[in-house]
């Protein structure tokens, strides 16, 4: 808290994204305005949108974009979670997003985990394999790390395989036929899973074949690597300060916002 008597100090922030983005999401919002007959509010489609992609996308804090939009917190909060939810129903289903994938060569399926604040009931979103509290999401790639998709959040706890069955990303991509790379955790998916050799006790050793099988496996799963980074460079999923059942819904409107800014969005 500033000391009293003391000013408050402000600057300006940019946004790596692209006016095409804002004007998109601005587009948006003045329909659905117009869709409910709202009243006059306190800021016009164009500065909304702003006001969300400066949350979702530089993380800033209610509190620090209602100073810099001349707001109430709460007016902050209920234009930014009405945003999400619009942009959030948009988003592709898992059949959708299969079919959409299906003209590919090959997609490359990963799961990152979200991190949140300890709740209450911890134990169902600890994850062990990251050592912390979270939210796991599936994404699907495309052969040069593009993010096609990501599925509703699931609890940390959630083991990957267990995940993307629960979600239906397996049956789905079976569906199409389309080959997909996963690591390691996704052995026995079935389905057009392809996961590298694993030893085990009746298969202690990996012949000269195999281990070319999984380096070449490797490469190709390391470009999924981009779309975990592309998700992450949304600020806002940094560490989610919200009730973890917002997750689904942030990540999907996100998911949408990054299909329009890499104008790969047919909405």
């Amino acid at each position: 808290m500033p000391q009293p008597g003391a000013s408050l100090l402000s600057y300006r922030a940019s946004i790596p994204l692209s006016n095409h983005t804002l004007a998109r999401l601005a587009e948006l919002i003045r329909t659905r305005r117009i869709e409910r007959r709202c009243r006059w509010r306190r800021l016009d489609p164009s500065r909304q949108a702003l006001l969300v992609l400066a949350h979702l996308r530089n993380g800033d804090t209610y509190a620090r974009l209602a100073a810099g939009f001349a707001i109430g917190t709460t007016t902050a909060w209920r234009y930014i979670h009405e945003s999400v939810d619009l942009l959030a129903t948009l988003a592709d289903d898992v059949h959708a997003a299969a079919k959409r994938a299906s003209p590919l060569a090959y997609t490359i399926m990963d799961g990152t985990l979200i991190p949140i604040d300890r709740v209450t009931d911890e134990r169902p979103y600890y994850s062990g394999k990251h050592k912390q509290h979270g939210m796991n999401v599936q994404l699907l790639t495309d052969p040069v790390g593009r993010l096609v998709w990501a599925s509703p959040a699931l609890p940390g706890a959630v083991h990957d395989v267990t995940a993307a069955r629960t979600v239906g990303l397996i049956d789905a991509l079976a569906g199409v036929g389309v080959k997909t790379f996963a690591d390691k955790g996704y052995q026995g998916a079935g389905g057009t899973i392809r996961t590298p050799f694993k030893r085990h006790r009746h298969r202690p050793w990996l012949s000269r074949a195999q281990r070319d099988v999984n380096r070449s496996h490797a490469r190709i799963r390391a470009i999924g690597e981009r779309a975990v980074a592309t998700l992450k460079s949304w600020r806002v999923l940094t560490k989610l300060r919200c009730c973890p059942h917002r997750a689904t819904a942030l990540v999907q409107a996100i998911l949408v916002l990054q299909l329009v800014e890499e104008g790969r969005y047919s909405g």
